[in-house]
C-alpha cells in the first residue's frame, strides 16, 4: 500500500489518578525525523519507543507525545503494608533477643522502610507497560490513517498518469506528418534563399534539422516512465523517493518535447504534460 507521510492518531487510557495518552503527528520530510516527548517516569523506555516508531515509519517528521494528566480531585492515598510491618517488628524483636543492646526501631524508621507505606497511585512500571500498549494502538490507527490518505494520493496520481498517456498517445501518430510538413516548409525557404532545390547544402540542412526536431526518443521514454509509475504505485511500500526521481525524468522529457516543438500540437502537449507533472510532484511530496 502507498502511505502518506501526513497522519494523526491518539490513544488514551484511564489509570489510577489520571489519564495516560499517546499522540502521534506527522508531516512530510525528506528523511525520518523523530521527536519524542515523555514524562520523567517514562524515560527508561524512550529507546523502546523510538525503535517501535522507526520500525513502522521510514520517512517524515514525526512527533510522539506521551502525557499523563492527573485528575484535580485525585490525591494518592497512603496505606500501611501491615504484613511487611509485622515481619519487621518480629525481626526486630528477634534481633534484640540475640543482641539485647540493640535499640528498638522507631516509628519513623518503620514508616521509612521501603514498602511499608504503599499508595494507590500508578507505579512507574505500570505506566511504562501501559504506554507501550497505547503506542502500539496509536501506531495501528496512525498507519490506517496514512494508508487511507495514501490510497487517495495514489488514485489521483494514476488519474493524471492516464491523462498524460492519452496526450502522448494522441501526439505519437501525428509526429511524422508534423516533421514532414516542417521539412517541406524549411526546404522551400532554403530554396528561396539559395535558388535551387538540388543544392547539397539544402539537403544537408533539411536532414540536420529533421534530426534536431525528432522527438521519437522522448515519446518512447515518456511511455516507459508512465509504465514504471503505474508499476510503482501498484507495488506500494516506501516509494516516495523513487516517485520523486521519476517526476524529474518525466519533466525532463516533457521539457525537451516542448523545446524541439515546431507545431502547435507538440507545444500544447508539452505544456499540458508539464502541468500534470507539477501536480503529481506536489502529491509525491506527501508520500512516504
Amino acid at each position: 500500500m502507498i502511505l502518506s507521510m501526513t497522519g494523526y492518531a491518539i490513544a488514551t487510557r484511564e489509570l489510577a489518578g489520571g489519564l495516560l495518552s499517546v499522540e502521534l503527528r506527522a508531516v512530510n520530510h525528506r528523511f525520518l525525523d523523530l521527536n519524542v516527548r515523555l514524562p520523567d517516569e517514562l524515560r527508561p523506555i524512550e529507546n523502546q519507543i523510538r525503535e517501535k516508531l522507526a520500525g513502522r515509519v521510514s520517512r517524515g517528521k514525526l512527533d510522539c507525545r506521551v502525557g499523563f494528566s492527573a485528575r484535580a480531585d485525585s490525591q494518592p492515598k497512603l496505606q500501611l503494608n501491615t504484613d511487611l510491618l509485622r515481619q519487621l517488628v518480629a525481626l526486630a524483636t528477634e534481633v534484640r533477643g540475640i543482641a539485647p543492646q540493640a535499640s528498638e526501631l522507631s516509628t519513623g524508621e518503620l514508616m521509612r522502610w521501603p514498602g511499608v507505606l504503599v499508595t494507590d497511585a500508578v507505579t512507574p512500571e505500570e505506566m511504562q507497560r501501559t504506554a507501550l500498549d497505547l503506542l502500539e494502538a496509536a501506531l495501528t490507527d496512525f498507519t490506517a490513517t496514512r494508508s487511507r490518505e495514501g490510497s487517495k494520493l495514489a488514485a489521483a496520481m494514476l488519474e493524471r498518469v492516464e491523462r498524460m498517456d492519452a496526450i502522448v498517445t494522441e501526439l505519437q501518430p501525428r509526429l511524422p506528418g508534423i516533421v514532414a510538413a516542417y521539412d517541406e516548409k524549411l526546404k522551400q525557404r532554403l530554396v528561396e534563399a539559395l535558388g535551387s532545390a538540388d543544392d547539397d547544402r539544402v539537403r544537408q540542412e533539411v536532414v540536420l534539422f529533421a534530426q534536431k526536431i525528432d522527438v521519437a526518443e522522448e515519446i518512447t521514454r515518456l511511455f516507459t516512465h508512465l509504465a514504471e509509475l503505474r508499476r510503482i504505485l501498484k507495488q506500494g511500500g516506501a516509494v516516495g523517493k523513487r516517485l520523486d526521481f521519476l517526476m524529474q525524468e518525466l519533466h525532463r522529457e516533457a521539457n525537451t518535447l516542448g523545446s524541439k516543438s515546431v507545431a502547435t500540437e507538440t507545444s500544447q502537449g508539452s505544456l499540458e504534460l508539464k502541468v500534470l507533472i507539477d501536480q503529481m510532484r506536489e502529491q509525491v511530496q506527501n508520500i512516504e
